[in-house]
């Protein structure tokens, strides 16, 4: 949208007496900031208000924010016609300003501004429309030099720096303009805006609960505000703001809606959630977001007639599944999980591991060869303890490029670093496809992950159809809330599996790191005979609040049971990364898997599928390490690879810890 350059117009003003015009050229100062006003408010959005996740649907892909600025640039040709035939009318004008003055559209210091600081305003804003914002900040900052008050010019300098990638300069210029007139919304719609891009969204839902004071009717400060409440967690308070929105014309902003849903999901309100989509899909059919907003709703239809069959079969389920499940305020930064990775930095951390523990993997793949034997004490270790005369080192480890999973390399391939020093020897190397899969599948059953339970639920059912492929391939089903609950043991069929995760039930607290650590003994306890590959599969929000045991002991853990553990986080919002999310990350990533993230209960099925193809193309090794010390210590290992002389990524556990000579 643009704004029509004024010198043409002023050439209205010449037939008439002086006296007049100069009451008509004040009127038309408050009409032109109007205009310019308006007509930044693509830029606005082009440069700092673009919100993050929040897809905008109004012009140019760009969120409105008020009348349209064509709409307000014929109003002022016609405004001025009118004023050309009949200038008896100045007590209506004076009325007329005093109104967009107090809309907060105009500032009245801009009233004031010169013809001179106007001109070059003007010839900023042309520029700007032409992509030239380098070029229209030395005009605005002309302007500015002649009047210091032109709160217009310094909120349009403030959009040109953020073209130029200025976030700091730009800041600055909305700060002044917000200080010259507090009465300005611009200027706080932009404060908010750019809060947003800098992902500082309590400071951008100051800004816009300020403007939205100022303009309490405008939708688009109000569904910017929805936002900034949702991502605040002040699920609530977004549905009332999404209330107050949907009865104004709000004409190219039905996103909010979607917005409202995803705040309704964290309140566990469906009904809320199901009214919320229905509108965005009515008010806006071709919207982006529709399709998704369509499967949702079928997804919640086919929901609903399910309930509707058990509660009138009268299933033993009947009560659960009908009850409103508690509200639960989910908690991903909260102290106790600060403390947990707090600990992880801990300079004694790596010499915590000591005993008769063997290192690393070479309890990961737990196999009895030559020179193994059983641990002969649980209290001990459910490893494999290394004889005096043999120490191996086995593990398993992926390797990518730029993203794609690597399956066919050959051991001349991969070099190997274990304390900064190749092997003695290699002793095996082979894809982990042939070796047998042992997989424990934990998924979250805690209250704070209710709404989007069954989503996992059928996910998991079609990755297990899936990972297990063979006749030796065995997994078992836990869920865990306050405790772990086994459903289904070890075993190979599937559509026991399947029935494993049905039989999962929703409620209670979140104990993590248990759950990880319990797994991970069951896993090592499985009585094999031959070398196996042992896998744990999280789908949980990370939000731990009840285990016994820590973060740093669940990571312990991993090591001396040497399973690969691999994350699917729940969380359904894009945003900063939270201390739940890091809780995930180190999970994983310490025992050599990897933390995903689908952001989208509709995206689980695809990530399922990708962490199936990660896991089974996974490669084996064992190896005899060089200048070997049974002294407790930490030794690290980094693998590299290429292929075509093509240098590939590599995901591998850091390091193990040494066996322990006991003294004779």
């Amino acid at each position: 949208m643009g704004e029509r350059p004024i010198q043409k117009k002023r050439s209205l003003l010449k037939t008439v007496p002086h006296s007049r015009s100069q009451t008509r050229e004040s009127v038309f100062r408050c009409l032109l900031a109007a205009l310019l006003l308006s007509s930044l408010s693509s830029s606005a959005q082009r440069g700092g208000g673009e919100l993050p996740t929040f897809p905008n649907v109004g012009p140019g892909g760009m969120m409105t924010t008020g009348p349209d600025a064509m709409v307000l640039a014929d109003y002022a040709q016609m405004y001025l016609d009118q004023q050309t035939r009949d200038m008896k009318r100045d007590e209506a004008e004076q009325e007329k300003r005093k109104a967009l003055v107090d809309s907060g559209l105009v500032s009245a210091l801009d009233l004031d501004a010169p013809n001179s600081s106007i001109q070059e305003y003007n010839r900023a804003i042309t520029l700007m429309k032409a992509q030239k914002s380098k070029e229209a900040t030395q005009h605005l900052q002309k302007a500015i030099a002649r009047y210091p008050k032109f709160v217009a010019a310094h909120i349009g300098l403030g959009l040109a720096y953020l073209d130029l990638d200025d976030s700091q300069r730009a800041k600055l210029e909305f700060e002044t303009a917000a200080q010259l007139d507090d009465k300005s919304s611009s200027s706080f719609l932009n404060l908010g805006r750019l809060s947003f891009a800098e992902k500082d969204f309590p400071s951008a839902q100051r800004y816009l609960e300020r403007a939205a004071s100022l303009r309490p009717q405008d939708p688009a400060i109000l569904s910017s505000l929805v936002f900034a409440q949702n991502q605040n967690q002040q699920f609530q308070n977004a549905l009332d703001t999404a209330d107050r929105v949907h009865k104004l014309d709000h004409k190219g902003m039905a996103n909010v809606h979607y917005v409202a849903a995803i705040a309704a999901r964290s309140l566990q309100d469906s009904q809320r959630m199901e009214r919320e989509l229905n509108f965005l899909v009515a008010e806006d059919p071709s919207n982006a977001l529709a399709p998704s907003v369509r499967k949702n709703l079928a997804i919640l239809a086919h929901n609903k007639e399910v309930l509707l069959q058990a509660a009138n079969a009268g299933t033993p389920q009947q009560t659960t599944l009908v009850s409103t499940p508690p509200r639960v305020q989910t908690f991903p930064n909260s102290d106790r999980l600060k403390a947990q990775l707090s600990a992880l930095d801990d300079p004694d951390d790596r010499t915590c591991l000591t005993g008769n523990e063997v290192a690393d993997a070479a309890v990961a793949s737990a196999a009895p060869a030559p020179g193994f034997v059983p641990a002969s004490s649980p209290s001990e270790t459910h490893g494999w303890t290394l004889r005096k005369d043999v120490d191996q080192v086995a593990l398993f480890f992926a390797a990518s490029s730029h993203g794609h999973m690597v399956d066919d390399l050959d051991s001349s391939d991969i070099q190997v670093l274990d304390d900064n020093k190749p092997p003695q020897k290699i002793v095996e190397f082979a894809p982990q496809s042939k070796l047998p899969l042992r997989l424990a599948l934990l998924i979250d059953t805690s209250g704070s992950v209710h709404d989007r339970f069954s989503f996992e639920k059928q996910a998991a059912i079609k990755f297990i159809e899936d990972v297990l492929s063979s006749s030796s391939d065995l997994a078992f089903i836990a869920g865990f809330s306050n405790q772990t609950t086994v459903t289904q043991d070890f075993t190979a069929d599937q559509a026991q599996l399947a029935r494993g995760i049905e039989q999962l039930a929703n409620a209670g607290g979140t104990s993590l790191f248990d759950a990880v650590s319990s797994a991970c003994w069951k896993l090592a306890d499985y009585p094999d005979d031959d070398r196996v590959a042992r896998v744990i599969v999280v789908v949980s929000d990370g939000e731990d609040n009840s285990s016994h045991t820590t973060l740093k002991q669940a990571i312990q853990t991993e090591e001396k049971t040497g399973v690969s553990v691999y994350t699917i986080s729940t969380r359904q919002d894009v945003g900063t990364k939270t201390d739940a999310d890091k809780v995930l990350g180190a999970l994983a990533e310490s025992s050599g898997g990897e933390a995903m993230f689908p952001y989208d209960a509709l995206n689980m099925g695809s990530v399922f599928k990708e962490l199936r193809n990660r896991i089974r193309s996974r490669y084996f090794i064992a190896y005899q390490p060089s200048d070997f010390h049974p002294d407790g210590g930490y030794r690290n290992i980094r693998i590299f690879a290429q292929k075509n002389g093509k240098k590939l990524q590599v995901r591998t556990r850091k390091g193990y810890h040494a066996r322990l000579q006991k003294p004779d």
